[in-house]
């Protein structure tokens, strides 16, 4: 079985239609298929509030978050907890190098720093993510042909 992280911009291309690419998609048919996603802690707060500002900005509805949200728990995705806070965990000094060699926020090099520990691939549909991603030696998951869309 293929493991791989995703952030936060990927997962909710699955949720807002206008803005659904075919890479997000075909990540998400990975996911049907078997593979299973990891990711840093901080995911389901960027999520919920990305949800929320669009609830608040009537892109969605609550019913519609609320259905996204019942997608997401049926996915084969393993949120990491660490025993102590994440932001004083063994991984806050390779986070914080990675936001400053790359002008990151913390929270996009959280992604690189999971996938650099776990040896795994991104899938992410931003750029900068993903450049830093790449000069860091991570590989970006490529499930179709199909290359991430310019978001980010």
């Amino acid at each position: 079985m293929k493991q791989f992280v995703i952030d936060a911009s990927l997962t909710l291309d699955w949720c807002f239609t206008d803005e659904q690419t075919s890479y997000g998609t075909a990540v998400l048919n990975l996911l049907d298929a078997g593979a299973d996603a990891i990711v840093p802690s901080l995911w389901p707060l960027e999520v919920l509030n990305a949800l929320i500002i669009a609830e608040r900005r009537k892109r969605i509805t609550y019913e519609e978050a609320q259905e996204f949200l019942t997608v997401i728990h049926g996915l084969d995705i393993e949120v990491e907890h660490g025993t102590r806070n994440p932001a004083f965990s063994d991984a806050f000094d390779d986070i914080y190098a990675l936001a400053r060699k790359h002008s990151l926020t913390a929270y996009d090099a959280a992604y690189i720093e999971l996938a650099i520990r776990k040896s795994l691939p991104l899938a992410s549909l931003d750029d900068d993510l993903n450049r830093a991603a790449l000069a860091s030696g991570v590989q970006l998951i490529q499930p179709t042909t199909t290359k991430p869309n310019e978001h980010g």
